[in-house]
């Protein structure tokens, strides 16, 4: 795609985000945080309130028109979401509330009754909390041990390393696929293979990949994925699990309830089919059905040119990043066509705190993040506390990140005058 192409692409996009076109303390907002939080189409909005004004109801309960409604718009969901990662049926789709919930429904419902004293858990430096406190909290209880892949000289994932932690202790994998915060994309495909020669099962925490590529489970090969709706242009409170439907059906429900049954007697239960037995109460119907309606959005954009567009962002803020030799930017770099990385930069500058940076360029209507961004652990292999981060979708532009790294270079100068 043409530059030009890209940037007609982006304005016309941006007119489905009713949030972007407001002021924040008297400044034009942009929005850098998508990492976090992704901002949400109206036809999204739309739908989520359509379905309150329209059909709210309780799914798989009724024989009611609204029941009827709601049920087929949420187990429609259900189909869009198996398609867009093509995973093979649309029973190995759990819906949960988010991405954290998902894996731990993997953590107990499988590694608390798999894993046994002596065997391995590998990991990463580079986890979010969610992919790794689970873990460590299983390893307490079973007596497992986990071990972690460090990083190479340039910040990516050690892939040697990580074969040499491989063994037949190896039981569980569980890697992110794109870091939140170093913006390195994992060889994830690579390291499912390596596992599995192990006989490791492999979990792929997709929260930063699933938005931002074309994600295909058959052909990775993971025995669980996990991403959550909110980072894709859905709701907030909605996510999935996708596993490969043998290993589901092997695993025991996470929580007991209403839904996740067959029969039930005073004496017992009966287990539930997939993917019921694994949505146990009332699920956040008008949520799903408005994921639904974000993938279909995306869809219709395109996952490939969403993601084409996005490395020509990259390629534009790092190329703009390079003009402020005081920033310590996080990760490996981006090839000049902005392959290799996510459309994210996390840094900090020496005698600023993260935070400063951050709420000063607020004043100037640029919303980043900073803190740890869940990567504590990783923090501290850097000896920081923190870093700041500006994170893109493909509804930024670059005239937005022209102002962020202007305003970027205004505040680093305003501190500096104030020390010295």
């Amino acid at each position: 795609m043409t530059a030009i192409k890209e940037e007609t692409l982006a304005a016309k996009i941006r007119s489905d985000f009713p949030i972007l076109h407001q002021e924040v303390n008297g400044k034009p907002l942009i929005y850098l945080d998508s990492a976090a939080t992704s901002q949400k189409p109206q036809i999204v909005l739309d739908t989520l309130r359509h379905y309150y004004d329209h059909d709210n109801a309780n799914v798989h309960r009724g024989a009611h028109t609204l029941s009827i409604r709601s049920t087929e718009a949420y187990e429609g969901a259900r189909d869009k979401v198996a398609k867009f990662i093509n995973a093979q049926f649309r029973e190995e789709i759990v819906f949960t509330r988010n991405a954290t919930e998902a894996i731990n429904l993997v953590a107990y419902s499988w590694a608390l009754n798999h894993l046994k004293p002596g065997d391995e858990i590998i990991s990463t430096v580079m986890e979010h909390h969610s992919n790794l406190v689970p873990w460590q909290i299983i390893a307490t209880k079973t007596g497992a041990v986990i071990k972690y892949v460090g990083l190479t000289e340039n910040e990516e994932f050690d892939l040697e390393q990580y074969k040499t932690l491989l063994s037949e202790r190896t039981k569980l994998v569980a890697v992110v696929h794109v870091s939140n915060t170093l913006g390195c994309i994992n060889p994830v495909e690579e390291i499912i293979s390596l596992a599995h020669k192990m006989g490791a099962k492999v979990l792929i925490d997709a929260c930063q990949s699933v938005p931002h590529l074309a994600i295909d489970v058959q052909k990775m090969g993971c025995d669980w994925l996990v991403a959550s709706g909110h980072k894709m242009c859905a709701p907030t409170g909605i996510g999935f699990l996708y596993g490969k439907r043998e290993i589901l059906e092997a695993m025991p429900p996470f929580m007991g309830g209403g839904e996740m049954i067959s029969e039930v007697f005073l004496e017992n239960y009966t287990v539930g089919e997939l993917p019921h037995k694994f949505e146990a109460g009332t699920p956040a119907i008008g949520e799903a059905i408005a994921l639904g309606a974000a993938v279909d959005y995306l869809s219709a954009i395109g996952m490939d040119k969403l993601h084409d567009y996005e490395e020509e962002l990259t390629a534009y803020l790092f190329k703009k990043l390079a003009t402020i030799p005081q920033l310590r930017i996080y990760g490996p770099k981006p090839t000049p066509e902005g392959k290799g990385r996510a459309a994210l930069a996390s840094f900090n500058v020496e005698g600023i705190h993260a935070s400063d940076l951050s709420t000063l360029l607020d004043h100037e209507g640029i919303a980043i993040r900073s803190g740890h961004h869940c990567t504590q652990p990783l923090h501290r292999l850097f000896n920081a506390s923190g870093s700041a981060r500006a994170s893109l979708y493909f509804y930024n532009t670059r005239e937005e990140i022209d102002a962020f790294v202007k305003a970027l270079k205004e505040t680093i100068n305003f501190f500096n005058s104030v020390m010295d």
